[in-house]
């Protein structure tokens, strides 16, 4: 059996040179060896493949036939390892490699996406893997090692100490009415009018919400029974009169022209909204935080 420990990176590189010169002397000068220096490693190469590498020829070396099937694949694999060097670079200075994003699925209405385009403009050798769930998902996918970085909320997640966070935005909540509803036509809405009416939910009954904390401090209880997790559901219900929903400011771009978007009067229920990195962080990650920090100034759209 061959021995193929021997076959290391350095042998492998000088091997490779003494095949593509056809002569150790030349090899020994380009590489900073003495050439009984490699003399002594080609015959220790020679030993472990099982066999002559090479034909000593009056000038110089010749590859044997089981020469030119290893310089084959050595060719192969000091190409591959060139590659990955060139990629780990790549990655280390933020210009290339694979940036992982997970996000919540209301900061893929706008948020997200519209920063995604400007850091691919700047950044075109990154190649962007982007991976949608909630909040605690995808903080346990960073601790797995499976993403670079995550928006989330601080909704039902206590953002950990061990991953660095950057705050990026405090999400208002609106509410969502149909525009033939009785109180479409106003600037804002006191959220005790809206005591009678069915909302439009997602989480399971019983556990806390925005809406909850909300209509407690107006002083009722809201009425709920239709559940519905996407968004695009939520209009549907919504535009059909069974309801009305809390829509984040953040998704206010989904929203169809069908509903209208009003301002809750008073204290307005927020969540805050963070780009999450593990320490160190990617410099690309590092960079797109940056750029999602840049989002609210720029890109905040309410639609009245």
């Amino acid at each position: 059996m061959l021995d193929t420990n021997a076959f290391d990176t350095a042998t492998l590189r000088l091997f490779d040179e003494v095949a593509r010169s056809g002569s150790f002397t030349a090899a020994a000068e380009l590489l900073g060896y003495t050439q009984s220096a490699v003399s002594r490693r080609v015959a220790a190469l020679e030993r472990a493949a099982g066999g002559p590498l090479f034909e000593r020829l009056p000038r110089g070396v010749r590859l044997t036939s089981a020469g030119h099937l290893l310089h084959r694949h050595a060719a192969d694999v000091l190409d591959r390892l060139d590659r990955a060097g060139e990629e780990l670079t790549a990655l280390h200075r933020g210009s290339g490699g694979t940036l992982r994003v997970g996000s919540f699925a209301t900061a893929n209405a706008d948020l997200l996406p519209a920063t995604l385009r400007r850091f691919a403009d700047r950044r075109p050798g990154v190649d962007l893997r982007v991976i949608e769930g909630l909040s605690p998902h995808l903080v346990e996918r960073l601790h797995a090692g499976a993403l670079d970085l995550a928006v989330i909320s601080d909704y039902l997640v206590t953002p950990p100490g061990d991953l660095r966070l950057v705050p990026l935005l405090r999400d208002r909540l609106l509410v969502a009415l149909p525009r033939d509803h009785r109180l479409a036509g106003e600037d804002d809405v006191d959220l005790r009018e809206l005591a009678g009416e069915r909302w439009i939910e997602a989480a399971p009954r019983g556990r806390p919400t925005l809406l909850l904390a909300a209509c407690a401090a107006a002083g009722f209880t809201p009425r709920g029974g239709l559940r519905v997790a996407e968004w695009s559901g939520k209009f549907g219900f919504v535009a059909a009169g069974l309801g009305v929903t809390l829509v984040p400011e953040l998704a206010a771009r989904a929203v169809p022209s069908s509903l209208v978007l009003r301002r809750l009067r008073g204290q307005m229920p927020t969540r805050t909204v963070y780009a999450i990195l593990p320490e160190p962080a990617l410099p690309a990650a590092t960079e797109l935080a940056g750029m999602l920090g840049e989002w609210q100034a720029c890109t905040t759209v309410t639609r009245m």
